[in-house]
């Protein structure tokens, strides 16, 4: 008789915990925190930053994750394409605070960023309600995930709440 199959830990979890655990170093290395998304619909990790004097800082930087071991980037390649589920574009797209996408290439250990909304915001003609399910960006081989990434994506997110709070003002 044959035994049964139990659950297993794939390559797939392994490199998704890789990832988490890379881009957690980085922002700890920086000072701040970072939450895991216990049910991730979109959206695996919200960062908090904080100022020189330690004070916890308005807004969060929110950011999900892709592993990969078959990323296809070659030296002197400005950057690498990479499919995104539309679903996911429309939750990352009316976020107000910044949604980072973080590619990791387990292979190489190294993970490149893309601020989505800013992204979308430059393609001319990119409308939500094309045919399709999938989108494909093209993911800077330059932005990578880094002490000066982190620190520019709290930089990000200041100045939408800048911004916001110029809306506000105007209105008042």
């Amino acid at each position: 008789m044959k035994k049964p199959l139990r659950k297993r830990r794939t390559r797939e979890h392994i490199i998704a915990d890789l990832s988490v655990n890379h881009v957690e170093r980085h922002a700890l290395l920086c000072g701040f925190v970072v939450q895991r998304s216990v049910h991730d619909y979109g959206i695996d990790l919200e960062m908090t930053t904080f100022n020189k004097q330690g004070e916890i800082d308005e807004g969060k930087v929110f950011m999900q994750l892709k592993a990969s071991d078959r990323l296809r980037l070659r030296p002197q390649q400005a950057a690498f394409s990479f499919r995104l589920e539309r679903s996911d574009l429309v939750l990352w797209l009316a976020q107000p605070l910044p949604v980072i996408l973080i590619v990791y290439d387990a292979r190489k250990e190294v993970a490149y960023w893309l601020y989505v909304q800013s992204h979308f915001r430059r393609q001319k003609g990119f409308s939500l309600f094309t045919a399709g399910q999938t989108v494909t960006v093209q993911v800077p081989a330059a932005n990578i995930v880094n002490l000066g990434a982190m620190r520019r994506f709290g930089r990000f997110r200041n100045r939408v709440l800048e911004q916001m709070r110029e809306v506000i003002h105007e209105e008042e």
